[in-house]
C-alpha cells in the first residue's frame, strides 16, 4: 500500500439500516462514521441497494475493508461470493452470520465455547401439532426427554427473526401467559390470564426463567477487547417500555463483573463477529447469555461512539496500514473545536438527603416491616367424612399410604374434590318432617358448604384455597392377592381453609402506599425513587411470607414503588421472594401463646378488675387495654351476633331455593376464570344487584356468621370461647366496609361491642404483660429480626469501606477517576466474595448474609455517568411483608427489649410518649408498618458511634374512624370500600439519636446470629475470579482501555 493512499472502507448494508431522515447512515452509523472519517486515513465507500440487490459482485467496488451484516431481505451469499473474489478485511465475518437466524444453533455453539446459557430443551416439530412421545404437559410443568420444566418457564421459537416469545406462570402464582415481542409504541409484552398451554404448531426451545430483579442487561462489543453494557427494563415486568423525555427508551449504563468482559470476548471469538450485541441474565449471582443478535450499536452514547471509532480505527489500521500509527491522538480530532457534549437523556437524581442534623446526612437504607392489606374474612370448615369417594381421593394423592394426610392445593386435585362433591350433595334438601337425625343435616350442611367454596369465583388457584385430608380410622382389609392383610382408611378429618384473600380495597392500598414511600421516604430524591432507576441507584429486594394475600399486596406495593402497570402475577414473580422461615407461622411460640389466651381469658370472664394500675405507665399491667365491663359485654355480643346471623340466614335461604331450583334442571353455572384474582375495582352490578361484595355469596355468607355464633357460646355447657372476639370483629368489619348496601340491621352496634373487646384481646394474645411479649415476640420474630441486623451491618461496612476508598483516593489523586472507581466497585465484590468464600458450596437458595452480598452489586449505575454527590454509594432497601403476628412481635421486642434482665437499667429504644400512643393503639391493622431508616453523617469521624443514625417510625395502617362516623367522608369511603391509611409517626424524641451501635445491644440477644443463616452459596463460576488481589484487579481495569476517556 502506498503511503499517502487512504484505507478504503466499504459499507455493504442495506439502506434501511444506514438511513436516518434525509442522511444515508442511521443515527449510530453515522455518528461512527463520521469520526472515523475526521482522523483523515479513510476513505469511505457506500454499495447502496440498487447496487447490492441488482449489480454482479464483479462490478462491485472494490475496498479494502468491509463492513457488511446481514437484515431482512439482503443477499448474503452473494455478500460472501463478493469477500472471497476480493478479500477485504472483514469486520464481521460473513458465513457464521447464517448461525444467528437458528436459536438452536446458537445455544449450541455457546455451549461449545463454554459459555453459560439458560438450561433449556428442544422440541422440534416436522409439521405443525405433531404429537411427540418424549414431550409432556401437565398444569404446572412441561417435560421433554424426562427432563421437568417447572413453570414460570420461557418458550421461543427456533428461529431467530421470529420473536414471539411466550412465558408460562404457575397456578400458585395466578397462571397465565405473558407474550414478549418487538417493541410497538409503548409495549413489549402482553399478560393474557386465560393461557395455560403451550404453543404446538413449531418447534421451540423451553428454558428455565431466570428471576432478574426486572431488569435486562445488554452488551454490546467492539472487538474482543471492548464492551460496553447497558441495562432496561425486562418486558417481564410489565410490558411498558420506559421512554425519557426524548422518547427514546430509558437505558442505564452497568458495570460488567471480570467474568461477564470474558463472556463478551468469547461471544465475539465464538460468532467471530467483532461487533456484536447480546442479552445477559444476570441471576443469583451468575450471568447467562440468552441471545445474541449479532451486529449492534448503541444508541445515544458518545462516549461510546468515540470509543467504537477508535476502536474500529486500530483494527482497520492494523489489517491494512500497519505502518501508520494507531495510537490515540490527545484530543480526539472530533473534539477539536467542539462544545461540550449535551449530557445522556437519563434523568438524574441526587441522593443527598438533608436529615435532621443539615446537609451533612445521607440516607443509606430503608428497612420496612408490612402487614398485607385488607382481606376477606378467613375461614375453616371441618367435617368428618366416611364416603367411599373422598376417602379413595385422599389415598389417590397421598400415594396410597392408608394412615398419610394429604394436601389439595392444586387445580387438578381441588376439581377431583369438586366432582365427587357434587355428586355426594343431596340435590333437595330433606323437608323438616324427615326424621333425619340433625346430625345429617348438619352433615350435608357442610358438603354444600364445601362446594359453595369450590366453586366460588369459578377458577382454581392454589393461592386462596386449601384442604387437608387426615386419616382417623382404619380396617384390616384382605390383600388382593390373598396373601396377609392391608389397612384401608374408613373415615377421615376433611378440613377446608379458604377466603383470607387480598380484596380489591387491599390493592389498592397496597398500591397507594407503594406510591406514598417512593415520594416520601426518600428524601432529597424529588420525585422519590423514579421507575427502574430504583434497581441502580437504589438497591432493592422484597421478601413475602408464603400466605397468597402477602404476596399479591408485595407486588401490588411494588408496582405502587416502582410505578409499574399492569396485571400483578408477573410483577409478583420477577420482583417478590418468598421466604416463609422468616415471615410465616407461629410454631416455636404456641405454648406460651396458650398460655396467654388461658390468663386472658381469666381476666374477661370473671369481671376481675386490673387493680395494679399503674398511672405513669399503664402499659405495664396484666391485660392492658382489656375492657373494664369486658364480662358485661360477652352476652351483649352473643344476643348481636344472633341477630345478624339470622338476618343473613334468610337472605342465605332464598338463594339456596334459587339453586335448588336451577340445580333440579340440572344447569351448573359455568366457570368465570378471570375473577379469581387480580380484582383493582368493585363489581357494581353485584352490589346494584343486592348481593354481597366479591365472589361470595349468601350461603358462604351465612355459613361465616353461623359458625361465629356457634363457635362464640356453647349454650349446652354456658361457656365463652373468647379466641373468636377477633373472628367476630373481622367479620363486622368486612361486612360494614364491603356489605354495607345489605343494610344488615344491628352490626353497627356489634362492631362497636366487638370492637372494645377485640382492642383488649388482640394485643393480649401475644402476651398478657410487657416480659411475655417480650418473650413471644422474640421467638416469633427472632429470624426476621436476625436478618434486619444483616441488612443493617451491611449497609455500615459498606459505607465505610466507601469512605476508606475515597479518603485513600484523596491522598493518591494519581489514580485515574474511571479506573479507581471501577476498582471501588470491583474491590468491594471481591471482598464480599472473600467473604462469601468461608461459607460452602451449596446450591440452596438460601436467604442469608452473602446471597444477599453476591446479588447487591448486580445492578449499579456505572459511576461515570452519574452526578451524585458520591456515586459508588447506594440505599438499600429491604421490605418485608407479613401477617400481623410478626408486627405485633417485632413491636413488642423493640419497644420493651429494655426488660431483659441483661439489660437492665437501659432506657427503652422507643420513647415514653411514643409508648403511650402505642398503648392506646390497640390494633395494628393491615397495611400496618414499622419503617427503620440508617442515616451516616458524614462530617463524623468514622470510628464515632454518632455516624450511623436510626430513626424509627410505625404507622397503625387502615384507619378505622371512617366506619365510626357518619359523616359525608364516611359515604365517599363506604362507596369506593376502601380505608385510607394513616401516615407514619415517630418512636423517638426528635432531635434524639439512637446509634446503630446501641440499637445492635439492644436487640442483638432476641435476633437469630448471622451465622445461624443457612450457609451461603457462592456459584462455582465466580470463586476463582474474586479471590484475585486488588493490584490484580486493577491490571484487569487496565486491559480496557477504552474505558478510560
Amino acid at each position: 500500500m502506498k503511503m499517502g493512499k487512504k484505507v478504503t472502507i466499504g459499507v455493504c448494508v442495506m439502506e434501511k439500516k444506514v438511513k436516518c431522515g434525509s442522511e444515508a447512515f442511521s443515527g449510530p452509523m453515522l455518528q461512527i462514521l463520521e469520526r472515523l472519517q475526521a482522523f483523515g486515513e479513510f476513505e469511505i465507500v457506500h454499495f447502496g441497494d440498487k447496487v447490492i440487490l441488482e449489480e454482479p459482485i464483479e462490478r462491485w467496488p472494490v475496498c479494502d475493508c468491509l463492513i457488511a451484516f446481514y437484515s431482512s431481505g439482503y443477499p448474503l451469499e452473494k455478500a460472501e461470493a463478493y469477500a472471497a473474489l476480493r478479500k477485504p478485511f472483514l469486520v464481521n465475518e460473513l458465513g457464521q452470520q447464517h448461525l444467528l437466524h437458528d436459536r438452536r444453533e446458537v445455544y449450541e455453539r455457546l455451549e461449545m465455547f463454554g459459555i453459560p446459557v439458560p438450561r433449556y430443551a428442544l422440541v422440534n416439530r416436522e409439521f405443525p401439532n405433531q404429537e411427540l412421545d418424549y414431550f409432556v404437559e401437565e398444569e404446572d410443568f412441561i417435560e421433554v426427554h424426562g427432563n421437568k420444566f417447572w413453570k414460570p418457564f420461557v418458550e421461543k421459537p427456533v428461529h431467530g427473526d421470529d420473536h414471539g416469545i411466550m412465558i408460562y406462570y404457575p397456578s400458585s402464582a395466578g397462571g397465565g401467559m405473558k407474550e414478549l415481542f418487538r417493541k410497538v409504541g409503548n409495549r413489549s409484552s402482553e399478560f393474557h390470564q386465560e393461557v395455560r398451554r403451550v404453543r404446538r404448531e413449531g418447534s421451540y426451545i423451553y428454558e428455565e426463567f431466570m428471576p432478574t430483579g426486572g431488569t435486562d442487561v445488554k452488551v454490546y462489543t467492539v472487538g474482543p477487547e471492548y464492551a460496553h453494557a447497558e441495562a432496561r427494563k425486562s418486558p417481564v415486568v410489565d410490558g411498558v417500555v420506559m421512554r425519557n423525555p426524548d422518547g427514546k427508551e430509558v437505558r442505564y449504563p452497568v458495570l460488567l463483573t471480570p467474568m461477564e468482559k470474558e463472556i463478551s470476548r468469547e461471544i465475539c471469538i465464538a460468532f467471530q463477529q467483532a461487533v456484536c450485541g447480546f442479552d445477559l441474565l444476570r441471576s443469583e449471582g451468575r450471568s447467562y447469555v440468552c441471545d445474541v443478535n449479532g451486529w449492534s450499536f448503541v444508541k445515544n452514547s458518545y462516549k461510546y461512539y468515540d470509543d467504537a471509532a477508535c476502536v474500529l480505527r486500530k483494527m482497520f489500521l492494523d489489517a491494512k496500514a500497519p505502518h501508520l500509527s494507531s495510537t490515540i491522538p490527545p484530543i480526539l480530532p472530533w473534539k477539536v473545536n467542539e462544545p461540550v457534549q449535551p449530557s445522556e437523556g437519563l434523568t438524574r437524581q441526587g441522593s443527598g438527603i438533608i436529615g435532621t442534623f443539615g446537609q451533612s446526612e445521607e440516607l443509606r437504607c430503608v428497612i420496612a416491616i408490612i402487614r398485607h392489606g385488607d382481606r376477606t374474612p378467613k375461614q375453616k370448615v371441618k367435617l368428618k367424612v366416611t364416603e367411599e369417594k373422598l376417602l379413595n381421593l385422599m389415598l389417590k394423592y397421598n400415594g396410597g399410604r392408608p394412615r398419610a394426610e394429604t394436601k389439595l392445593k392444586s387445580a387438578v386435585q381441588l376439581q377431583d374434590l369438586l366432582d365427587a362433591t357434587r355428586i355426594l350433595v343431596p340435590r333437595i334438601r330433606p323437608g323438616r318432617e324427615s326424621d333425619s337425625e340433625a346430625e345429617d343435616i348438619e352433615h350435608a350442611e357442610k358438603l354444600r358448604q364445601v362446594k359453595a367454596v369450590l366453586e366460588e369465583g369459578g377458577h382454581f388457584s392454589g393461592i386462596y384455597r386449601k384442604v387437608q385430608l387426615k386419616p382417623l380410622k382404619w380396617v384390616k382389609v384382605a390383600k388382593n392377592n390373598g396373601e396377609g392383610e392391608d389397612e384401608k382408611p374408613v373415615e377421615a378429618l376433611m378440613i377446608l381453609k379458604y377466603g383470607g384473600v387480598l380484596t380489591h380495597a387491599g390493592r389498592n392500598q397496597a398500591e397507594e402506599l407503594g406510591r406514598y414511600f417512593r415520594n416520601n421516604m426518600y428524601p432529597g430524591e424529588g420525585t422519590g425513587l423514579l421507575r427502574l432507576h430504583s434497581t441502580y441507584r437504589h438497591d432493592l429486594k422484597i421478601y413475602s411470607s408464603d400466605e397468597g394475600r402477602v404476596q399479591m399486596s408485595a407486588a401490588a406495593f411494588a408496582k405502587g414503588l416502582l410505578d409499574l402497570e399492569g396485571q400483578l402475577t408477573p410483577i409478583l414473580v420477577s420482583l417478590v421472594s418468598k421466604d416463609s422461615s422468616m415471615l410465616d407461622g407461629l410454631e416455636n411460640a404456641s405454648s406460651e401463646m396458650e398460655e396467654a389466651k388461658a390468663r386472658l381469658n381469666e381476666i374477661i370472664t370473671s369481671g376481675i378488675k386490673s387493680v395494679n394500675i399503674n398511672p405513669e405507665k399503664p402499659w405495664m399491667v396484666d391485660g392492658a387495654g382489656v375492657h373494664p365491663n369486658a364480662s358485661e359485654l360477652l352476652p351483649e355480643l352473643v344476643k348481636l351476633t344472633k341477630k345478624v346471623t339470622e338476618q343473613v340466614r334468610l337472605l342465605a335461604k332464598d338463594e339456596s331455593e334459587e339453586l335448588a331450583e336451577a340445580s333440579s334442571t340440572g344447569v351448573i353455572l359455568p366457570y368465570d376464570q378471570a375473577k379469581a384474582l387480580g380484582k383493582t375495582n368493585i363489581d357494581v352490578d353485584r352490589i346494584a344487584a343486592g348481593l354481597p361484595c366479591g365472589s361470595e355469596g349468601f350461603l358462604l355468607m351465612f355459613a361465616r356468621w353461623r359458625k361465629l355464633q356457634r363457635d362464640l357460646y356453647n349454650e349446652r355447657k354456658e361457656r365463652f370461647d373468647i379466641t373468636q372476639i377477633p373472628d367476630v370483629y373481622d367479620s363486622c368489619k368486612y361486612d360494614l366496609l364491603h356489605n354495607a348496601h345489605l343494610n344488615l340491621e344491628g352490626l353497627d352496634e356489634l362492631f362497636k361491642v366487638a370492637q372494645l373487646l377485640a382492642d383488649g384481646v388482640i394485643p393480649n394474645e401475644y402476651g398478657i404483660n410487657p416480659k411475655q411479649k417480650l418473650k413471644i415476640g422474640s421467638k416469633i420474630a427472632r429470624r426476621l429480626l436476625g436478618k434486619i441486623l444483616i441488612d443493617l451491618r451491611n449497609t455500615r461496612e459498606e459505607a465505610i469501606s466507601v469512605a476508606e476508598l475515597k479518603s485513600a483516593q484523596d491522598i493518591n489523586p494519581s489514580v485515574p477517576n474511571g479506573g479507581r472507581e471501577e476498582i471501588d466497585q470491583r474491590f468491594k465484590s471481591q471482598s464480599k466474595m472473600e467473604l462469601a468464600g468461608k461459607g460452602s458450596f451449596t446450591s440452596e437458595k438460601s436467604m442469608d448474609q452473602e446471597d444477599d452480598e453476591d446479588k447487591e452489586t448486580k445492578y449499579r449505575l456505572d459511576p461515570k455517568y452519574a452526578n451524585v454527590k458520591t456515586p459508588e454509594r447506594h440505599v438499600r432497601t429491604r421490605l418485608y411483608f407479613t401477617s400481623e403476628s410478626h408486627i405485633h412481635s417485632l413491636m413488642n421486642v423493640l419497644r420493651y427489649c429494655n426488660l431483659d434482665e441483661s439489660l437492665q437499667g437501659e432506657d427503652s429504644l422507643v420513647c415514653d410518649s411514643a409508648l403511650e400512643r402505642l398503648c392506646k393503639t390497640k390494633e395494628l391493622d393491615y397495611m400496618s408498618q414499622i419503617v427503620l431508616r440508617l442515616f451516616e453523617n458524614t462530617e463524623v469521624a468514622l470510628e464515632d458511634p454518632k455516624r450511623f443514625r436510626i430513626e424509627m417510625t410505625f404507622s397503625r395502617g387502615a384507619d378505622l374512624s371512617p366506619l365510626e362516623g357518619n359523616d359525608s367522608e364516611a359515604a365517599s369511603f363506604h362507596q369506593e370500600h376502601t380505608l385510607p391509611i394513616m401516615g407514619p409517626e415517630r418512636l423517638q424524641e426528635v432531635g434524639s439519636c439512637l446509634t446503630l451501635e446501641m440499637m445492635e445491644k439492644m436487640i442483638r440477644q432476641f435476633a437469630m446470629p448471622a451465622e445461624d443463616f443457612p450457609p451461603p452459596s457462592i456459584p462455582q463460576g465466580f470463586s476463582g475470579y474474586f479471590s484475585k488481589s486488588a493490584a490484580v484487579l486493577e491490571r484487569l481495569v487496565n486491559l480496557w482501555p477504552f474505558n478510560k476517556h
